[in-house]
């Protein structure tokens, strides 16, 4: 038997999140749509505005309209509430996720199969 596996970083996998799946995907989890939590978590998602500086230079503020806070406990959270139907989509692999890492591994006698697989 031999196990193969591929290591994916989703590289700005937090800056691409689309509120509006976000925000449908905790529906689907149980938070009504018309309750404290929804309202909250979208009052968190949006007029977020971005602002970069280098060398005493700065841009125009632009607003966020897609992305989550980096650097916290709940960006992670979200960003696997966002990707956590990724299993239900892959029919030979399996598949641990964890942020914006996620392995896809299969275990087969066949590297033929392996190989298709992953």
């Amino acid at each position: 038997m031999v196990t193969g596996a591929v290591f994916i970083d989703l590289t700005k996998a937090f800056d691409t999140i689309n509120h509006s799946i976000l925000l449908s995907k905790l529906i689907c989890l149980g938070v009504p749509a018309n309750s404290v939590t929804y309202k909250w978590f979208e009052s968190y998602l949006s007029n977020r505005c971005q602002v970069t500086v280098c060398n005493n230079a700065q841009s125009d503020k632009d607003t966020l309209l897609t992305g989550v806070p980096q650097g916290s406990i709940l960006g992670r959270l979200l960003l696997t509430i966002y990707i956590n139907d990724l299993p239900e989509h892959l029919k030979h692999c399996d598949v641990t996720l964890f942020a914006d890492d996620t392995v896809l591994y299969v275990s087969s006698k066949s590297i033929h199969f392996l190989q298709s697989a992953l």
